[in-house]
């Protein structure tokens, strides 16, 4: 589906892939509604934006957690843009980096409301709407740990393994429908979503990070964008996301040793 003239829903759209995906939808000529929870930093979003395209933006603070306001949300959407074309589905959270054994069930239930629930709950209200037009995508952004272990990221992991196989299930279940289902994995980024999770990491950690050489947020969603034009079902964005990927295939439980080996600097 080329996202010209469509009209796409972006959630997490007031920082990191997100605002990017915002931006660049726009750039190309879409419609976009951008969902957050922060509206401050929708508005920086939007002033972002080239003057000359905020016509086609609107702004919509949301907890997508709460199914109720999510089930609002297509009416008020196609009110203002005319119609649905499109949902990526991006907003997400990580947790601290600590062991399950270590981690508060509020963050647990939390993590799983905003990656998993959150998600489906954007599906179930936009699905019927979708279905009705020529053509539709639905894009959910998953996580390189949802499909390879990373130690001090398990529920994270989990909540985003559970969306990539609902993905997997959706593209099995809409094959010759107007809608077409994509995946994406995302490997090192270069965002603040730490911050954006309530989380505050000692600077050592922050530079730990860094050493991994996250990819810009511009660039995974262009990749992103250039995925869903092509009408790909798995998207990768990165090399590092991308190579894993097959290496687990290859040989699991050493990939996951490695992995392990990697992340140990960021829970100690």
């Amino acid at each position: 589906m080329k996202v010209k003239d469509k009209v796409i829903v972006v959630t997490g759209g007031g920082n990191g892939i997100g605002r990017e995906l915002v931006l660049s939808l726009l750039r190309r000529g879409s419609q976009v509604a951008a969902l957050d929870i922060n509206g401050q930093a929708l508005e920086q979003t939007k002033a972002l934006a080239d003057e000359a395209v905020r016509e086609r933006l609107s702004l919509h603070t949301i907890n997508i957690g709460d199914k109720e306001a999510v089930d609002l949300l297509p009416a008020q959407i196609i009110k203002r843009h005319g119609a649905v074309d499109a949902i990526i589905n991006n907003a997400g959270i990580v947790q601290p980096f600590v062991k399950v054994n270590d981690l508060d069930l509020q963050v647990i239930e939390r993590l799983c409301h905003v990656n998993f629930f959150g998600a489906l709950y954007m599906i179930k209200a936009f699905l019927p709407h979708l279905l009705k037009r020529p053509s539709a995508h639905i894009v959910n952004v998953a996580s390189m740990g949802g499909f390879i272990p990373i130690p001090g990221q398990s529920i994270y992991g989990a909540t985003k393994a559970a969306l990539k196989l609902l993905t997997e299930g959706l593209i099995s279940e809409l094959a010759g429908t107007p809608v077409d289902v994509s995946i994406v994995f995302p490997g090192a980024i270069n965002t603040n979503i730490l911050v954006n999770s309530g989380l505050e990491l000692p600077r050592s950690t922050r530079e730990k990070e860094l050493r991994f050489r996250p990819m810009a947020a511009g660039k995974a969603a262009n990749i992103i964008i250039d995925g869903m034009e092509k009408g790909k079902q798995r998207i990768f964005a990165g090399k590092d996301s991308m190579m894993l990927n097959l290496f687990y295939r290859i040989s699991p439980g050493l990939a996951s040793k490695l992995v392990a080996r990697a992340m140990k600097s960021l829970l100690s």
